[in-house]
């Protein structure tokens, strides 16, 4: 099994429930704070591979849900600067084991990556639930 470096927003159920799965696999978790880590653009770029930039993006967060920020109109660079300014802008979680890195927790992504032995199929582990749900989620 792996030891997954896990970037998150503490207190984000999805967060919360894509770490209980990854331990339900066998794996260990070493959780950080994605909002307080001291990141450099090229550390940061690393985790979104060859994901459009647009797929960067944590679209639950404020500035992107109130259309002050559209993730579809940004350069590499300026989404880089937009997300060290403001890390919630950042796609969660962020995953490391060894030297591979990924951003965002696709199951199936996830579980060809290190393996999954539960895959709950029936629920969204990207999305907000709360953004879901139609409620607003001030700080996301």
């Amino acid at each position: 099994m792996a030891t997954i470096t896990f970037y998150e927003k503490p207190g984000c159920v999805n967060n919360t429930r894509q770490k209980k799965l990854l331990a339900a696999a066998g794996h260990q978790v070493l959780a950080k704070n994605l909002l307080t880590e001291n990141w450099q653009p090229e550390r940061l770029r690393a985790f979104f591979g060859d994901m459009a930039v647009r797929d960067w993006f944590n679209y639950s967060a404020p500035a992107i849900k109130h259309g002050e920020i559209d993730p579809e109109q940004l350069t590499e660079q300026q989404a880089l600067a937009l997300m060290l300014e403001t890390p919630l802008l950042i796609r969660r979680p962020l995953m490391q084991v060894g030297d591979r890195l990924l951003a965002g927790f696709d199951q199936q992504v996830v579980d060809n990556w290190i393996g999954l032995t539960e895959i709950e199929t029936t629920t969204d582990l990207e999305s907000c639930p709360k953004s879901l749900a139609q409620t607003s989620c001030s700080h996301e």
